[in-house]
């Protein structure tokens, strides 16, 4: 799977029992950068400002006066659960008079995220390739080893009587090098049929 960060920054504003959600969110390329956006984003007339960031390893996040770990962790988990990185996103509450209790905040934050970020258009941050290759029965572990030096996924595998068939999907730059080497392998018997 690769993953993706925001093409341009997004916006998504939903309503739960009288209280407002504005969540926002925006592709950075540094902590100073998410730093910035939050500061932004962050509304001043709101009841809270909850947010958080991934940058590949590097991740945070702020529950912004609201009980611990029911904002800024599933604003988080949103941003993982959606495939993205290199992204902060801010879920702003304007409180409605009505408490939610915790799992009502953690449905309210990570649901205004996860939304606002599945409608958002997507960037990929690695190029990837989809190839189909064609084996011998004897061959098929030759290429299990060899997919994850070239961070290849198997997205399909089929048998016939003349072997396998397996779709794979890996980083562009990576493509000619698994063919090489899977060819040396294979004392040239695999085939790649066709990519997209």
């Amino acid at each position: 799977m690769s993953l993706d960060t925001l093409a341009t920054p997004a916006r998504h504003a939903i309503e739960i029992r009288h209280s407002r959600f504005l969540a926002q969110a925006a592709p950075v390329d540094s902590v100073d950068e998410a730093a910035r956006f939050l500061g932004e984003a962050s509304l001043a007339d709101a009841s809270h400002n909850c947010w958080a960031w991934r940058l590949g390893d590097e991740y945070r996040s702020g529950d912004d006066g609201e009980p611990a770990g029911t904002a800024g962790r599933p604003i988080l988990a949103a941003i993982d659960g959606q495939g993205f990185d290199r992204i902060a996103v801010v879920v702003t509450r304007w409180f409605g008079g009505i408490k939610l209790g915790a799992g009502g905040l953690v449905r309210a934050y990570g649901g205004a995220a996860a939304e606002c970020l599945r409608l958002a258009p997507r960037r990929a941050l690695v190029e990837t390739v989809r190839a189909r290759v064609r084996l011998d029965f004897a061959d098929v572990a030759v290429l299990h080893q060899l997919l994850p030096a070239f961070s290849a996924h198997k997205l399909d595998e089929a048998f016939d009587a003349d072997g396998a068939r397996i779709a794979l999907e890996l980083p562009a730059d990576h493509l000619d090098a698994l063919k090489t080497r899977l060819r040396d392998a294979t004392r040239n018997r695999a085939r790649f049929e066709d990519q997209d």
